[in-house]
């Protein structure tokens, strides 16, 4: 026993030793998150989420769906195409009705609005889709554009076809030989025919709105930098975010009672 500090040599009770914190203590704490998940490798919290499972009864309702919408919008469709498209002029003969002229171009300007009216609703179709339905991007997508511009364009046809058409079938029945009259636009390039008699099945220009489709809607999925198609989280911006986040460090214990303080000065 020292006389100068009489209890540094007394050694301590068994139950007053300083306790040492343990090496494995925090890198314990530090292996499981606040939610009991162990951390991603890449810095990232949690993975990233998962659509719900899609059933095949929404699948058929939303391409049933898509496409009678867009055969509604094909009523609008013809009555554009009906405006831009020039008449034909005819002559009443004896036989019925006659071209005026040898060579008209009428019939061939009124297949190329209807070509150009028919690949642009194709495109706008496709863009809309791909921004409205971002769930539904992919096969579900496609399908449903495709199949809406194809039920479209005979919807188009027969409502723009009919736009004065009652009054050049009076005209046809009732006008003398010789007088001149004109013919609602038409199409010669494209049409209908009934596969065993109970399928439509277009052809022609008729086709031109769901190649316009198909082909949008190709290259969006085409150029989109997500593999599933839909928005997802950048895993960069999320790794940046929680390495740049600083980890707050566990406050130093209390020195024991009977240790020795440090030396001063």
């Amino acid at each position: 026993m020292n006389p100068d500090s009489p209890e540094s040599d007394r050694p301590a009770p068994p139950g007053d030793e300083p306790s040492v914190p343990s090496a494995s203590a925090e890198p314990l704490a530090q292996e499981q998150s606040p939610s009991g998940t162990p951390p991603d490798t890449d810095g990232l919290i949690g993975p990233l989420p998962v659509g719900p499972p899609r059933r095949p009864g929404r699948i058929v309702a939303t391409v049933l769906g898509v496409a009678l919408a867009m055969a509604v919008l094909g009523a609008p469709l013809g009555l554009l195409w009906a405006a831009l498209a020039p008449d034909t002029p005819v002559l009443k003969v004896a036989e019925g009705a006659i071209y005026a002229e040898p060579q008209p171009e009428q019939p061939i300007a009124a297949d190329g609005w209807f070509s150009l009216v028919g690949l642009a609703f194709g495109v706008l179709a496709a863009l809309v889709l791909w921004f409205v339905l971002r769930r539904w991007r992919g096969p579900v997508g496609l399908l449903s554009a495709v199949l809406g511009a194809l039920a479209a364009a005979p919807v188009a046809w027969q409502v723009g076809r009919r736009v004065g058409l009652g009054t050049y079938d009076r005209l046809l029945d009732s006008a003398p030989a010789g007088q001149a009259f004109t013919k609602p636009a038409d199409l010669r390039a494209g049409g209908v025919d009934w596969l065993l008699g109970v399928l439509p099945v277009p052809h022609g220009n008729l086709l031109l709105p769901a190649f316009g489709a198909a082909v949008t809607y190709t290259l969006l999925a085409g150029w989109s930098r997500w593999p599933s198609l839909r928005p997802e989280p950048d895993p960069e911006a999320l790794s940046w975010a929680s390495a740049g986040t600083p980890v707050p460090q566990a406050a130093p214990e209390p020195p024991a009672p009977g240790a020795a303080e440090p030396p001063r000065g």
